[in-house]
């Protein structure tokens, strides 16, 4: 059987045996898939300094047909995204932003839209201090593409705007007003309930309680 090539960002790593290791990713074309690594926790791997949260790698798999865990068979890391270990914080807000995906999205289903967003994401989380409202923007761009932003008005409704179309290098630079930052976390958490039925583990932490 042949191998498929593919890019993506890994999202989480767990060991599975003594030996092996399940990696699991989101592609833009993909979707999020599973993979098994064997062999990856063995002194001599291939995978050797591969595998980790957050790296940005072309990989080759070969497809199960018995399972929805794939074969790993290669990886080239692009990016290491080193600036997202640089404190506990960043890993804190990375998790969460791995857990809304999760939760949001299905297996192997395409949303090129919400993996830009997730790339735009890690790449502003590693190279800039984690803030709340980074948090408010990813939720806010994968519940758009979801045909599920909140409804809303007035500076309410302006800053909604900001949080899904600004560059993420001008999130910075918005200084809002503390009732709309209120209320948007509050109809933000109201679509993520409506929708899911819970929250993603971690979202409190990340935005401060």
């Amino acid at each position: 059987m042949n191998s498929e090539r593919a890019s993506g960002i890994i999202l989480r790593v767990r060991p599975l045996t003594d030996t092996s290791l399940i990696v699991h990713w989101l592609c833009p074309e993909a979707g999020r898939i599973g993979t098994v690594a064997k062999g990856a926790r063995t002194a001599k791997s291939s995978f050797a300094g591969k595998l980790d949260t957050g790296f940005e790698a072309e990989f080759a798999f070969q497809r199960s047909k018995r399972s929805d865990l794939h074969a790993l068979r290669e990886v080239v890391v692009r990016s290491m995204n080193t600036g997202l270990r640089a404190d506990y914080a960043k890993l804190t807000h990375w998790a969460y932003g791995v857990n809304l995906v999760e939760a949001m999205t299905e297996t192997e289903t395409p949303l090129p839209e919400v993996f830009d967003s997730v790339v735009g994401f890690l790449h502003h989380l590693a190279s800039t201090p984690p803030q709340p409202r980074n948090i408010l923007a990813l939720e806010l761009r994968v519940l758009s593409v979801l045909g599920l932003e909140p409804e809303s008005e007035g500076d309410e409704a302006l800053l909604i705007r900001d949080l899904i179309d600004l560059p993420w290098s001008e999130l910075p630079g918005l200084v809002p007003s503390g009732p709309a930052v209120r209320r948007l976390r509050a109809s933000v958490q109201r679509a993520l309930m409506t929708h899911l039925g819970r929250l993603p583990r971690g979202r409190s932490e990340c935005l401060g309680g």
